[in-house]
Parts: structure tokens; sequence; C-alpha cells
């Protein structure tokens, strides 16, 4: 599978175990509001690339991928606040966190190469 096809389908699955996950959580108040600010940045990685995909210019397309690893940064921090300040599954959690971290590191990448040219 193509790079962009990869990230683009890990980023959708990425969003779906997300989306599973938050499910699985108490509705106490604070789950609610950082599962709100969680799905939110999670979601918003995909749907970056995504619009990057019809975007006008090539500075607009670096400018959605530039948004969507900002948004893989963010969820990043969601993720370590339910890990580290809550009773959330901690392993399911890490999981999460392993992946949004090897697609930053995909976007991360794609940048650099979309800067140099």
């Amino acid at each position: 599978m193509e790079n962009k096809q990869q990230l683009k389908y890990r980023c959708y699955q990425f969003s779906i175990s997300v989306i599973k996950f938050i499910e699985t959580l108490p509705g106490k108040k604070v789950y609610r509001v950082i599962s709100d600010q969680l799905l939110r940045a999670a979601t918003s990685i995909g749907a970056n690339i995504i619009e990057a995909k019809s975007s006008s210019s090539r500075k607009d397309f670096i400018r959605f991928y530039e948004i969507a690893l900002k948004s893989a940064n963010e969820t990043k921090y969601w993720l370590g606040l339910l890990r580290d300040a809550t009773e959330a599954n901690k392993n399911k959690i890490n999981q999460l966190l392993n992946e949004v971290d090897e697609i930053s590191k995909m976007l991360g990448s794609n940048l650099l190469t979309l800067k140099r040219k």
C-alpha cells in the first residue's frame, strides 16, 4: 500500500479505535470533558489529511498536513491525561498512544519531504 494510502487508512482505523475506546469510559464529568476533546483531536487528524487532497495549492496542502500533525500531538496530550489522571484502561491507552505516535512520525516525515520539494 502506498504511503499516503496507508496513512489515510491508519488514521481512519485510529479514529474508529478512539471512538470505541471512548464508548467504554464511565459517565463521570471528567471523562466526558476529556473524551470530547480527545474525540475532536483524534478524528481531526484523518479529516485534515482528507481535506489536503482537495486543497487549492501546495502551500494549502502542506498547511492541512501541519494541522493534522498538531491534532496528533493534541491527541497524545488528552490520552496522556486519561492514562495518568484517571482509572481508564492504561493498556488500551498505551496502544492508542503508540499508534498516534507512529502516525505523527509518518506525518512529520511527509511534511519534511513536502517542504524540501
